[in-house]
């Protein structure tokens, strides 16, 4: 989740709504890779979720990041709730999750040791309290009332809100984790094609990284649980925003649909102020009921714009949100397959003229078979495991077109991080289907084996 946006003036024109998206526009030399994950944290002795607080604890593996690799804190109502360096933060989701959200970089090389470093100082933090991590898509095993609330004022008002609007909102906020990339874009033109690309694809994605087949202990029927609590969390904020494909799409249909989408809260002077349900068009005109005669200044506006969860969403950036988390090899995967498609023009040109002839029913259906079958997935005539392959195919060749070396020069692109997808295109296999056959086979229906073969 995000954390409070600051530096914005008073909003005193609509225009300005668009305009804010608008700012994200880059020459291509300057796009950047921006890699987030989420980890489940657990004690090793219980196999429980960590709380907040105490010996064993998040509090704990933040303080050990601070003292010993240098982090500054981040802190809300006297809690220590985050940490930032050198452009990226460590944050805490609803349930304890812990995430990087890395800074701004150059090459897939320098985020992939970005994360490597984030998670050998996790490792050493958390050897020494007793403390695992392990990237799965939804907690195998503990329930919701084992899951803690973390004490951040934003979390306690959709967990409120939450079930008013959906059925799964709340296993959404504790039980679940993501693998995202954030990328740049030139122009609005280029945003709608990348968008276009980037909703339609998510499916292949969510397919290649299904790593969550098991929830409250036992197998739950799906490949991506992940992606199907998102199918029931809140309509009004979620799905496959089928508007972006019509004509005229544009920053300034993104800022109509975000007003429309209702309010969580306002950030003011270190406090979250309850706007559940409210409007933000209500906002511009001074009429919002959480503050009477006050009108929003532009983070407010950022801050609204994180509160939107479709499946790929524009802030200054595109978001990628399909993915499962997962083990280490696939968090370096994910920008390696996003980037592929996005950063080289012929090769975004080949994904939008594969998904341009689809339409909104197929978008959808595929999004559903993706969670339930992952490559095994079949939409009418389109093939799960073979549209994935000719995917990775574009991504690889945008990779060796872009030809950014890494290693001192020794390693000529950024090919080799779709690896751990090739395989699974040969195999016919993703993480979820590994997990279900070791389930099955020496783990004998033992989820608790999950914790020693699959931890970082």
């Amino acid at each position: 989740m995000s954390i409070p946006q600051s530096g914005g003036g008073p909003i005193e024109r609509h225009e300005q709504l668009a305009e804010y998206l608008a700012e994200g526009c880059k020459p291509k030399q300057d796009w950047r890779i921006g890699t987030e994950h989420e980890k489940f944290g657990y004690c090793k002795d219980t196999l429980l979720p960590i709380p907040y607080d105490g010996e064993r604890s998040v509090r704990a593996v933040l303080q050990g990041l601070r003292e010993a690799h240098g982090w500054a804190p981040v802190t809300e109502a006297g809690n220590l709730i985050g940490l930032e360096k050198d452009g990226a933060n460590v944050s805490l989701e609803p349930g304890g999750q812990l995430e990087l959200s890395g800074a701004p970089l150059e090459t897939i090389h320098e985020t992939c040791d970005e994360v490597n470093e984030h998670l050998r100082e996790v490792k050493d933090v958390a050897d020494k309290v007793g403390v695992g991590f392990i990237g799965l898509g939804a907690a195998p095993v503990w329930t919701h009332d084992q899951m803690p609330l973390m004490p951040k004022g934003r979390y306690a008002l959709m967990d409120a809100y939450m079930q008013k609007v959906g059925t799964m909102g709340r296993t959404m906020m504790r039980r679940t984790c993501t693998v995202q990339v954030n990328l740049d874009f030139a122009s609005e033109a280029d945003m709608v094609q990348k968008l276009r690309v980037a909703i339609a694809l998510q499916p292949v994605a969510t397919a290649l990284f299904a790593n969550s087949p098991f929830l409250d202990g036992k197998p739950n029927g799906h490949k991506s649980w992940r992606s199907r609590v998102w199918r029931d969390l809140d309509a009004d904020r979620t799905g496959t925003v089928p508007f972006v494909f019509e004509q005229g799409f544009g920053f300034e249909r993104w800022a109509e649909y975000a007003l429309d989408v209702p309010m969580y809260f306002v950030y003011r002077d270190g406090q979250y102020i309850d706007a559940l349900g409210q409007s933000f068009r209500d906002f511009l005109k001074g009429e919002l009921p959480a503050l009477p005669g006050e009108k929003p200044t532009l983070s407010d506006w950022a801050d609204h714009l994180t509160t939107l969860f479709p499946e790929a969403r524009i802030k200054k950036f595109i978001e990628m949100r399909g993915a499962d988390g997962g083990p280490w090899r696939r968090l370096c995967a994910l920008p390696a397959f996003w980037v592929g498609l996005m950063y080289d023009q012929a090769s975004l040109d080949a994904a939008w003229d594969l998904v341009r002839g689809w339409d909104a029913e197929t978008r959808e259906a595929l999004r559903v078979a993706a969670s339930e079958q992952a490559l095994q997935a079949k939409v009418g005539k389109i093939d799960m495991h073979e549209l994935a392959r000719e995917v990775v195919a574009i991504a690889d060749a945008g990779l060796r077109a872009r030809a950014r070396p890494g290693a001192g020069g020794m390693v000529p692109d950024e090919t080799h991080f779709l690896n751990a997808l090739k395989e699974s295109i040969d195999s016919g296999e993703v993480p979820a289907d590994e997990l279900m056959n070791h389930y099955n086979d020496d783990w004998n229906g033992d989820l608790s084996r999950i914790y020693g073969d699959f931890s970082y």
